[in-house]
């Protein structure tokens, strides 16, 4: 890095060194040039930047903006661990109850009055295959009811959803701890 050096007039240069007489405003003010980046190198910077964004949008808006099987999954998912919890904390056996013509489910305390917290999801897009409740086919019934105890467990649920786009969803709830089970393999 070449910097220049000005000096007064009325300072000669000791043995070719430079004096104290420099300006040393210019000396900082150039030093301070060179190490900023260019507007050129930021435009490009920026444009990268945009470049990866734009690119990644879609897979982020498929993240947040749940639609069809996906949705309706999850949202039976939450549904029967709301029922779980509701048994557990209210000491009281807690009911899922599938509408299979209508295309809900809701969690519904057994003796809870005002003030209970109520989850209920909706089956979007996609149609019910299987809904069996301990090993009973209730899928063309008005209502099918699965029951979640105080201890933990439940009654055996089979749901298996399949999409418009031909996707399938098998939810399972696991008799011993009641816990929601997602696959997508059907068996």
């Amino acid at each position: 890095m070449r910097i220049r050096r000005h000096l007064n007039a009325e300072c000669p240069i000791p043995n070719g060194v430079g004096s104290k007489c420099e300006s040393i405003q210019f000396v900082i003010r150039h030093s301070a040039l060179m190490r900023a980046f260019t507007l050129i190198e930021i435009m490009v910077v920026v444009a990268i930047m945009g470049i990866i964004l734009a690119a990644g949008f879609p897979s982020l808006y498929g993240f947040f903006h749940k639609a069809g099987l996906r949705k309706t999954t999850g949202d039976i998912v939450e549904t029967c661990q709301s029922a779980r919890a509701m048994a557990i904390l209210s000491g009281n056996p807690t009911d899922l109850v599938f509408h299979p013509r209508e295309g809900t489910c809701e969690a519904s305390a057994t003796g809870a009055g005002y003030g209970s917290w109520a989850h209920s999801a909706k089956i979007e897009d996609c149609t019910i295959e299987m809904l069996d409740v301990n090993l009973q086919e209730c899928k063309d019934f008005d209502t099918a009811r699965v029951r979640f105890f105080p201890n933990g467990t439940c009654d055996e649920l089979t749901l298996i959803l399949r999409s418009s786009h031909n996707e399938w969803r098998k939810i399972k709830l696991e008799v011993t701890t009641a816990l929601p089970k997602v696959t997508d393999t059907i068996k």
